[in-house]
């Protein structure tokens, strides 16, 4: 069962991802990369994790417009993956990716003032 959730999830996010790349036309939607996908336990419901690139202003209005194309994407998905029952789709903003943007700077600055430490202390 987990087989084929995972391929059913695999296959949900490169129809979603599709789907908002080539077919929305809503300018709300900014750059968007859908991260994760995860079906409930009877496949009736997904929620679908997406990154937003912008300011937090822009990422707001990126997911209200996905949140508007719910119906549209879901009609959609219901003609490529054929299940007895389209799953209901829901959009959340995943934070992982910027978190993981926030840390690599983070320890870029450490790197830049311990490079910068090294060279007060050689020079003395």
């Amino acid at each position: 069962m987990a087989y084929r959730k995972d391929k059913l999830e695999e296959l949900i996010r490169r129809i979603v991802s599709e789907i908002i790349i080539s077919e929305l036309k809503d300018p709300r939607v900014g750059f968007i990369t859908v991260t994760k996908v995860e079906l409930n336990r009877d496949f009736s419901e997904v929620e679908v994790g997406v990154s937003v690139l912008g300011t937090p202003k822009e990422m707001r209005k990126s997911i209200e417009g996905l949140r508007s194309a719910t119906g549209y994407i879901q009609h959609r998905l219901g003609k490529e993956v054929h299940l007895r029952h389209v799953p209901h789709v829901t959009f959340s903003l995943d934070g992982s990716v910027a978190e993981g943007v926030r840390m690599v700077e983070l320890i870029n600055s450490l790197e830049t003032s311990k490079d910068n430490s090294d060279d007060e202390d050689s020079e003395e």
